[in-house]
């Protein structure tokens, strides 16, 4: 699977689609049973790449990164500026597909389609829950990927 499809824009390829959903259609119950963390994923990014080292690197530089994405979707979203509200959430949801944040990555996708419909309230309302699956996700790399070899 080429890096593009593992990490799709609009949610309909590669290991996002099973969690991206269109709102109501079971969206939340579909994230909830996804792995927090599928380890896979980065082991496939260090295959494609040819360097596990490189793969450990980016679920770091993910970690270090959080607490900025959530920041500029969270001032977009406070701003009521829906591009950047949009480039914010792609970033994130992207960004968490590539980690194997599957349950992040299904939420943004969830905020994302808020967002493309122009419903900023409901986006803003979802960034707590947003915040604590992100420090989940960033806690369960830490621990299982990034302060270990394995």
């Amino acid at each position: 699977m080429s890096l593009l499809a593992a990490c799709p824009d609009e949610g309909n390829a590669g290991p996002v689609s099973a969690t991206v959903s269109p709102a109501g259609a079971g969206a939340p119950a579909a994230a909830e049973t996804a792995p927090l963390v599928d380890p896979a994923a980065l082991q496939e990014l260090g295959e494609q790449v040819n360097s596990a080292a490189l793969a450990k690197g980016f679920a770091r530089d993910f970690s270090q990164m959080w607490e900025q994405r959530y920041g500029s979707l969270a001032d977009a979203l406070d701003r009521r500026e829906q591009g950047a509200a949009l480039d914010a959430v792609l970033s994130l949801k992207t960004s968490s597909s590539m980690v194997g944040g599957l349950r992040l990555a299904g939420l943004a996708g969830e905020l994302e389609e808020a967002i493309r419909r122009g419903d900023l309230e409901h986006a803003a309302s979802r960034l707590p829950e947003l915040a604590a699956r992100g420090g989940e996700t960033v806690a369960e790399l830490e621990f299982s990927y990034i302060l270990w070899d394995g």
